[in-house]
């Protein structure tokens, strides 16, 4: 059994919404004077992550050693999730994400679910969130041809820690001043429908996607599950935020010390999104910092973490 718990180098994408908050607030090192994401667990050929110290592709590495990803795994044909953080200094596009069936279809790829959980925002930060009201196609249509698609979207106030399932066909958008980590499908697949009319540093508006947008839509309102407080103590805060067939999601906001173990059964994404700690396991130690992202192999076993320090845990349910 490979003992190994992995610390990835995230790839970086510098989208003209993005800002500077990944690189002096989460310790990215890039150099790119903008960063709008940092992909933090990602085999996807647009962006995969390395293995640090070393520039050894995760995606290989893990085609070498399939047993490290678990059981619930092997019914993906690739692998099946994709984490992100982002950093909206600036509205994102209104968009929307096909489902499997339509993304098979048109572009032989996953379609795409996603969760956000709101890292951080500004007081009076808002995105967008389905409808207000149940539309129909046909004003759905119209309000794309009259640029008036925001009047009827559901706009949400946000705070730190909130939490938004986005199912594939709900349209929706990060709006500026905003850090959202973000677990997904493993797909790169966006239908823009609204861009605000802006342009590119070379001066051209990006493409939009309307017909596909119209196609994939859902008119129904977004389903948005509650956390769950599983365990609450001295020590530390477990909630439980996102269930899909693609991911389950923990928080742990951690005073003192927890203890987790990793069966055979799925992987574990380590994400630290404050804070700083040690995870003590069998065969060593390894120390954690706000911006770390970490993979932790199935059938692990039992890792002790301590220190004070939110993260959030990934695996395939």
């Amino acid at each position: 059994m490979d003992k190994k718990i992995l610390k990835l180098n995230p790839a970086f994408k510098d989208y003209i919404w993005g800002g500077t908050n990944l690189k002096t607030k989460f310790n990215k090192k890039t150099d790119l004077p903008t960063v709008a994401e940092s992909w933090e667990l990602s085999c996807h050929s647009n962006g995969t992550n390395t293995i640090y110290p070393t520039d050894e592709s995760l995606n290989e590495y893990l085609q070498k050693n399939p047993h490290l990803l678990g059981t619930n795994a092997k019914h993906f044909e690739n692998f099946p999730i994709l984490i992100k953080l982002i950093d909206a200094k600036d509205n994102l596009s209104i968009q929307v994400h096909p489902s499997n069936e339509y993304a098979m279809k048109r572009h032989n790829s996953y379609g795409k679910t996603e969760f956000w959980y709101v890292v951080d925002c500004a007081p009076d930060s808002y995105l967008y969130y389905g409808f207000k009201d149940k539309i129909s196609k046909d004003e759905f249509v119209k309000r794309i041809e009259n640029n008036t698609l925001t009047d009827v979207l559901n706009k949400v106030n946000i705070k730190k820690g909130d939490t938004f399932f986005i199912k594939a066909g709900t349209v929706h958008a990060i709006c500026k001043n905003t850090m959202i980590a973000e677990i997904q499908q493993n797909s790169d697949i966006t239908y823009r429908i609204y861009d605000y009319n802006r342009k590119d540093k070379n001066g051209n508006t990006r493409e939009l996607h309307i017909d596909s947008a119209i196609d994939v839509t859902s008119f129904e309102m977004p389903n948005n599950p509650k956390p769950k407080v599983l365990i609450h103590n001295d020590d530390y805060t477990l909630t439980h935020i996102a269930r899909s067939e693609y991911f389950y999601v923990n928080k742990y906001e951690l005073k003192k010390a927890c203890e987790i173990f990793v069966d055979n059964s799925s992987f574990m994404s380590f994400l630290v999104l404050d804070g700083e700690g040690k995870i003590n396991y069998e065969n060593g130690t390894l120390e954690y910092k706000k911006g770390d992202s970490l993979f932790i192999p199935a059938g692990f076993g039992s890792i002790n973490i301590t220190g004070t320090s939110e993260f959030l845990t990934t695996q395939i349910p």
